[in-house]
Formats: C-alpha cells, structure tokens, sequence
C-alpha cells in the first residue's frame, strides 16, 4: 500500500483522479478539486478538507479517521462500506448524498442539512448531531446509542428499530416521528410516564 505523509494538495485538480490502497496521513486538500474523484481501499488520517469539491465523488471501503471537512461539498458523492470515524462536517453542502454501510461513530455532524436522507442502518455511535436536520429521513435499523441530539429536527422522521437512548429520546424534535413499539414505550418511559 502507497504511503503518503503530511503533503499539500490545496487548490489541486484531482478531477476524476482514481486512489487505490493509498494512505494519506497529515494531508491537506483544502479547495482541492475532487468531483467525480474515486478511493478503493483507501485510508485518510487526520487530512483536511476545507472547501474542498468533492462532488460526485465515489468511495468504497475507504476511511476517513479524523478528518475535516469545512465547508466542503459532497453533493452526489457516494460512500459505500467507508469509516468516517472521528470526522467533523462543518457547513458541508450533503444534499443528495448516498452513504451505506458505513460507520459514522463519533462523527460531529452539528447542524448539518441531512433532510429527507437515506441513512437506513447507519452507525452513528455517540455523534454530534446538536441542531441538525434530519426530517423525513429513513433511520431504520440506524445505532444512535449515545448520540448527541439536543435540537435536532426528527420530524416525520422513520425511527423503526432504531436504537435510541434516553437522552436522545428527550433531546430530540420527534413529532410525526414513525417508531416501533419498542421505541414508543421506551420514549414513554424517558418522559417519565409509568407503564403497565
């Protein structure tokens, strides 16, 4: 596997580039073109992308460990079997994203624009998800265990077998949320109600 340590990729057109079983440590792509770019096995450390276009961009079993991406956009980008483990997303353009099987634990999603979204079994382990948008989406079978949700907008969102804690429950806008019967005595009981 190709190595590649702290090296600057600013303002750089890797429009179309393919990167197979690459890892990129320390790297910075800032306003780096990146549309329709493809990674295969590839790993990221601690790489920033700030502005960086990465529209249309695919991604198949790659990690993103610890990487920013600032104003970034990952319109039509797809993430298919990827780790984001770690990454922060700051005023990033999502919309519309296809992310599967991929695991999004201690990802900082905080605000993001994430409506109507597909995130159907997602790994969202302990995110940040303060104040984001995720009305209509689909969060069925999704593991949000631990995940920040002060503010966020679950509006009409599908909550079937999803895994919520307490907190979440409380914190969480879920009005028209669609949830299972587990779910809806669960939420019963973190608003403090006695069953049965």
């Amino acid at each position: 596997m190709e190595t590649t340590t702290d090296e600057d990729f600013s303002e750089t057109d890797l429009h179309g580039r393919e990167f197979a079983q690459h890892t990129f440590t320390d790297c910075d792509f800032s306003g780096a073109d990146l549309r329709t770019a493809t990674t295969t096995g590839c790993t990221f450390i601690d790489c920033r992308f700030t502005r960086a276009d990465l529209g249309e961009s695919r991604h198949t079993t790659t990690a993103f460990r610890t990487c920013s991406f600032d104003r970034a956009t990952l319109t039509d980008s797809t993430f298919t079997g990827c780790s984001l483990i770690g990454s922060t997303f700051t005023d990033v353009r999502f919309r519309p994203i296809t992310i599967t099987d991929t695991d999004l634990t201690l990802v900082s999603l905080a605000g993001a624009a994430l409506r109507k979204t597909d995130l159907r079994g997602l790994r969202l382990r302990e995110a940040n998800l303060l104040d984001a948008d995720l009305r209509e989406c689909d969060l069925r079978e999704a593991d949000l265990s631990g995940a920040r949700l002060h503010g966020a907008r679950l509006d009409g969102t599908d909550l079937r077998g999803t895994r919520l804690d307490a907190n979440g429950l409380v914190a969480a806008n879920l009005r028209g949320a669609r949830v299972d019967v587990d779910l809806a005595l669960s939420f019963a009981a973190a608003q403090g109600l006695v069953i049965g």
